[in-house]
């Protein structure tokens, strides 16, 4: 990009970003970070994607991460900016997505005198330490690369991540030398070969074994590694949500997202031996507070604080999943899994299946069938935090690849869309939102952003005027009671019209099907707006009490 070694602290910035293979950085222009949108705009391969809120900017990072496994950047100004962000940060770390954010700081003269400088934000480290792995400041323009370096490197490092970088104004437009810029990969972390064949000799002794993928099998791309273990032993494999895609769930031996379904329960119980692989076993509801595994418990995690720190471990594996599960496979010699094992498993997964198809009713169901059948396999589904998306497509739309399936993993509501413009961007593959109403209201200036860009996704509004899910708690929590959960809304389809975007408002599925069919077709932004007051009523089951002795 520059042909001298002598370059302003932007354009460092930005050469860095280049070394490292970043091809888009998502953020919000302002007086703080001026140099770096500069040298963005004068990058041969590093493209700016200008986002309407510093938030959205992170959470469109983190999607772009999670949908490529590079890093995604994003870049906010300081102070208020950088605040912004704090909620896309939040959901990242929680995520485990190697997210970087770069942000601006008043000048060196300035900093930490508390003088009322524009944008002033003394605690702002302290702030962006709550929601990160590590955060640098930059005091000098030759601290910029390795400070950016660092923090990089520990993004990369292990369990992924998200880090960030604040860099004064003054530096940013301050010129000086930058020498050649390396960027070191960490190496992968092999567990100990005593741990491996120790856990073998398990696997092989096991006539129940049963395999449960977390996030971080995707997260290391072990999704083949997995699938070649559980066929060479003939072990049923349970994903948590964030391990979807880790096999692919038409697959005999892939039992699906439900490691917090009850009806499974007699897995966890039954099993003689559990492998754990690239999961914390997330305390997200009171189902997996509740789960109870009598058997056998082996753990591989590149992250040895998860390791025994829910559930009882027998044998701890720590290191990379890839490299674990493909010196299992290596090491393993006979199986000797009981013959009806996996029949049963298939049963409950049958039976799981079938339940909630009924309880997301016939109307649902079809939509959800129009969305399979029409979307590739290896097609993106970015799912908001919404009543569609606990009851059908965090369950039981079928997801084939790893880095297809995402949803905020802190619960939260409004990244569906922006998450969904980063997957769009980062893969290049066509991507669905599962959105509602509520959530939408969060990230409607992102429709900006869409426009704008010409991102060609599909944002499907389910919208039931108001917080669905919210709604069932309250029925339950407080008596009866609906407080601040029916709300007044948009015409969402009318809205999308006026941001320049393609829109169709549909009260069934065949106006679905045809509405999705155009949307994909269009390979341009559209919105489908839903009215769910129009269709059979989904109904929230709850799950039969378990008997957990």
């Amino acid at each position: 990009m520059f042909s001298m070694t002598s370059m302003t602290g932007g354009e460092a910035v930005v050469l860095t970003l280049e070394s490292i293979g970043v091809r888009h950085v998502f953020g919000i222009v302002s007086v703080h970070n001026l140099p770096i949108f500069d040298a963005v705009s004068r990058s041969k391969t590093v493209k700016l994607i200008p986002c309407r809120h510093e938030q959205g900017a992170v959470h469109a990072a983190d999607g772009y991460a999670r949908s490529t496994g590079e890093i995604g950047v994003a870049i906010t100004s300081t102070g208020p900016g950088a605040a912004n962000a704090m909620g896309g940060m939040f959901e990242a770390y929680t995520a485990s997505s190697p997210v970087l954010m770069i942000t601006g700081q008043v000048g060196s003269s300035s900093y930490g005198k508390g003088q009322g400088e524009l944008h002033e934000a003394e605690s702002q480290m302290s702030m962006l330490e709550c929601v990160t792995c590590c955060v640098e400041h930059v005091s000098r323009h030759s601290e910029i690369v390795p400070a950016l370096v660092s923090v990089i490197s520990e993004i990369r490092n292990g369990r992924p991540r998200p880090g960030a970088v604040e860099i004064p104004i003054d530096l940013q437009y301050a010129v000086g030398e930058v020498q050649d810029i390396s960027v070191p990969i960490p190496p992968r972390t092999m567990p100990p070969q005593s741990d491996i064949d120790d856990a073998a000799v398990i696997l092989e002794s096991a006539v129940r074994p049963l395999l449960v993928a977390g996030g971080g099998v995707v997260n290391s791309d072990a999704s083949e590694n997995l699938v070649a273990l559980a066929e060479r032993i003939g072990a049923p494999v349970l994903t948590t949500i964030e391990g979807r895609g880790s096999i692919p769930e038409d697959h005999p031996l892939a039992m699906g997202p439900n490691t917090d379904m009850v009806v499974m329960d007699p897995l966890f119980y039954e099993a003689d031996v559990v492998l754990a692989v690239g999961t914390r076993f997330q305390q997200s509801n009171n189902t997996h507070k509740g789960i109870v595994i009598p058997g056998r418990l082996l753990h591989l995690d590149v992250d040895p604080g998860m390791i025994g720190l829910v559930h009882e471990t027998e044998l701890a594996l720590v290191g990379d999943a890839r490299l674990g599960l493909a010196a299992l496979v290596a090491s393993l010699r006979t199986a000797n899994t009981e013959n009806d094992w996996l029949p049963r498993a298939q049963s409950l997964r049958e039976h799981i299946v079938s339940t909630s198809r009924n309880a997301i009713g016939l109307d649902i169901s079809e939509i959800m069938d129009v969305i399979a059948r029409r979307l590739p396999r290896n097609g993106i589904v970015a799912k908001d935090a919404t009543i569609s998306a606990y009851l059908w497509a965090n369950r039981v739309l079928p997801v084939y690849e790893p880095r297809t399936s995402m949803r905020p993993v802190s619960m939260a509501i409004g990244p569906g869309v922006p998450m969904g413009i980063g997957a769009a961007i980062g893969s290049g593959q066509p991507t669905v939102v599962v959105q509602g109403d509520g959530g939408l209201m969060l990230s409607l200036g992102e429709m900006a952003t869409i426009v704008q860009e010409q991102i060609p996704l599909v944002i499907c509004v389910f919208n039931d005027r108001g917080y669905g899910i919210l709604r069932f708690i309250q029925k339950s929590a407080i008596g009866g009671r609906q407080v601040g959960v029916d709300l007044e809304t948009p015409a969402f389809s009318e809205i999308a019209e006026a941001f320049g975007m393609d829109s169709a408002k549909v009260c069934n599925p065949r106006e679905f099907e045809k509405s999705f069919g155009m949307a994909l077709d269009s390979q341009r932004p559209f919105m489908i707006e839903i009215d769910l007051s129009s269709l059979a009523p989904m109904r929230i089951q709850p799950q039969g009490t378990p008997v957990r002795d």
